[in-house]
């Protein structure tokens, strides 16, 4: 997949494109419907699939105050949208100067100058242009001016819930893994570095990796069943979000403890992601370092029994 930061980094010989414009935060089902029929598409037209996005999300430039985490970086999403299959991804940095873009000139400079588009597949809720006066219906209306066809998708829905990145947000807030791994296709998880911790860890409890600050979206603070993933090797793992208040002031942490721990190694910018595939309860504050170490040792009886059945699931 090939990327470009400006639409003068296309090359001249790059050829028709189909499109698909979005923010794509989660690069979850319904953007990966999207997508496999875009690349489809563009299969048969002899063209490029394309997807136009933004840095940042248009909304901490326009709404700065009230601009949600986002499900996944753009380190994360580059990824995640490589695997679907597309040719490029063109990231637009999002300003107040694009933000003031009529929707006709959108359509016109960007789309079918600059990317030379021949069909652009969107949701049924898309929209563009300044103060968003751009929905599929004008989309459509100057495609038929500009050359271009337009797709459009209706909502998807999964076990009643429409599949969308600020469901999946309030699904992942609330500590319902189960429930944003069906809308997103697939576990969610965070990608960071580790941080440093108190040590308490090493010294209490079991081997653990700290992270280091993460000011993306988290779940909801408490203690979940994990797997990390370090240098290429996967660890399950129990993972604690939140202050760990048993050991004094509160200082909000992701603390990970490995069960298979074995020596590895690590420095602070070793890329360390960390998978929730379970919650399984409140952070508490314990009356004692024993305490607490007993209730460990529970919720590690009860991550092993969750991998131990995955194993059988998958035999």
């Amino acid at each position: 997949m090939q990327v470009f930061r400006k639409l003068e980094d296309i090359p001249a010989d790059f050829g028709p494109t189909v499109v698909s414009v979005g923010n794509f935060d989660g690069v979850h089902c319904a953007h990966r419907r999207v997508i496999s029929q875009m690349v489809a598409r563009s299969r048969v037209l002899g063209a490029r699939a394309v997807v136009l996005t933004f840095d940042p999300h248009p909304i901490h430039i326009l709404r700065p105050n009230s601009a949600p985490p986002l499900v996944t970086p753009y380190p994360c999403k580059l990824r995640l949208l490589e695997e679907t299959g597309i040719d490029a991804a063109v990231i637009l940095p999002f300003s107040r100067d694009l933000s003031l873009m009529p929707p006709f000139e959108f359509a016109e400079e960007i789309l079918s100058v600059g990317l030379d588009a021949r069909e652009v597949h969107e949701g049924f809720n898309f929209r563009f242009g300044h103060k968003a006066e751009g929905n599929v219906d004008r989309l459509r209306e100057y495609g038929h001016k500009l050359g271009f066809d337009v797709v459009v998708y209706p909502p998807m829905q999964i076990r009643n819930y429409v599949v969308s990145s600020s469901q999946i947000r309030r699904l992942i807030q609330e500590g319902d893994m189960h429930g944003a791994r069906r809308l997103l296709g697939r576990p969610f998880s965070i990608l960071s570095t580790p941080g440093r911790g108190r040590g308490y860890g090493t010294k209490y409890t079991v081997p653990t990796i700290n992270l280091s600050r993460y000011d993306e979206l988290v779940p909801r603070d408490g203690v979940y069943i994990s797997q990390i993933t370090v240098n290429g090797e996967t660890f399950n793992s129990v993972t604690n979000v939140g202050n760990r208040p048993t050991f004094g002031p509160d200082s909000f942490a992701i603390e990970t403890h490995i069960l298979n721990f074995h020596p590895i190694d690590l420095t602070a910018e070793t890329p360390v992601e960390l998978t929730f595939l379970k919650r399984l309860r409140e952070e508490i504050k314990f009356p004692s370092t024993e305490a607490l170490k007993s209730q460990i040792a529970l919720d590690v009886k009860r991550a092993t029994r969750y991998f131990r059945l995955s194993e059988l699931r998958l035999q």
